[in-house]
């Protein structure tokens, strides 16, 4: 009862640390307006292991390997406490491939989220202090497909199938994890 109850507080306070970490890491990734309340909200709650950390990790191609790196790192920590409080044994080659899967999963479903979200917004208040944000991380994945795709009836119909993309991918990535640690 006590381990779930930990587990219950560990996934909650440190997986949405973890996300506001991929949050960051993808607004700056896709050089998306950093003017803006939430990006505010994002540095505000980051910054105090975000800076300290960019003097350790650098930067690759203009992008903040820092942020991605601790959100990593914060996975690995969260998994192996989970894993320990349910007296499980993992080897740490596996809990670091697994921590990896689990990053790009989250990834993926913050992509599924802002596209959902974009794509609403579009048409109830497409003057959203969020749009610009969403707009610059949702482009260039929407991108391709919206060069491809022609409207119907002024309806952009890119967005469900970037959806269905995610989902495939994520489908992909959970078998995976079953095949690799099935065995």
């Amino acid at each position: 009862m006590l381990n779930q109850l930990l587990i219950f507080l560990l996934n909650t306070f440190l997986g949405l640390f973890i996300l506001v970490l991929l949050l960051r890491f993808l607004v700056q990734a896709m050089r998306a307006p950093t003017r803006n309340p939430m990006y505010g909200f994002l540095a505000a709650v980051t910054d105090w292991i975000v800076l300290p950390a960019r003097r350790v990790i650098p930067g690759l191609w203009r992008t903040d390997l820092s942020t991605l790196v601790l959100a990593w790192a914060f996975q690995v920590v969260l998994l192996a406490a989970t894993i320990a409080l349910r007296g499980a044994d993992v080897g740490i080659a596996a809990l670091l491939l697994i921590a990896v899967i689990d990053i790009v999963k989250l990834l993926l479903y913050i992509l599924l989220f802002a596209t959902i979200a974009q794509a609403i917004l579009s048409w109830i208040a497409p003057q959203s202090p969020a749009m610009p944000i969403l707009n610059s991380v949702t482009r260039p994945f929407l991108g391709p497909f919206q060069r491809r795709i022609p409207t119907v009836g002024n309806v952009d119909l890119s967005p469900i199938f970037l959806i269905v993309v995610i989902q495939i991918l994520i489908f992909l990535l959970e078998y995976i994890m079953a095949m690799l640690f099935s065995l």
